[in-house]
């Protein structure tokens, strides 16, 4: 994986082979932050990255001036990966290792997006309560955004507070938004 822009654009990042993770390709990676570009200016965006794994999609926000970002994965050596690359990369990243779920049920934190990357496996209903979770606990900023990457034989269209989609080869990005 690379990150495509900012501070560090172009360096690779190798994770380690034993981490349980799909990352988001450069290809849709650089899509979504298309989408996110002309949406919010990145300096000081807060961001909760949610089933973090590699981190990748935390770097990439570091990248280009957000933080602090809070990046949550239940994988301990996910944790220590993602906390070990934004040491070297000098980035704004708060790694926490948590069940994603029982993270958004206490979760302590406003961010103006949230960018959950599930398993593509998740069953719908999972995907609903992240969705739940986040807007009933009031964890979006006013004008925030939740993002969720999913497969695209996984349809959200019909989910509470859903905005729109754009799909990047197998991947799709749904979006949503809190009613004003």
């Amino acid at each position: 994986m690379r990150i495509i822009s900012g501070l560090h654009k172009g360096r690779r990042i190798t994770a380690p082979k034993q981490l349980p993770i799909r990352p988001t390709t450069d290809m849709a990676k650089e899509g979504l932050f298309n989408i996110i570009n002309n949406r919010f200016h990145f300096k000081g965006l807060t961001v909760l990255d949610l089933f973090s794994g590699s981190g990748n999609i935390s770097y990439e926000f570091g990248s280009r001036g957000a933080g602090p970002i809070i990046a949550v994965d239940a994988n301990i050596d996910c944790v220590k990966f993602i906390k070990k690359t934004a040491t070297e990369l000098e980035l704004d990243i708060t790694p926490v290792k948590s069940d994603v779920f029982k993270y958004l049920e206490k979760a302590p934190v406003k961010a103006d997006l949230v960018f959950a990357d599930p398993p593509y496996d998740l069953e719908e209903d999972q995907f609903e309560k992240i969705v739940l979770l986040v807007l009933e606990r009031n964890i979006l900023n006013p004008k925030g955004i939740l993002i969720i990457e999913h497969s695209k034989h996984t349809k959200l269209t019909a989910l509470e507070n859903y905005s729109e989609s754009r799909k990047y080869g197998n991947s799709v990005f749904s979006f949503f938004v809190p009613k004003p």
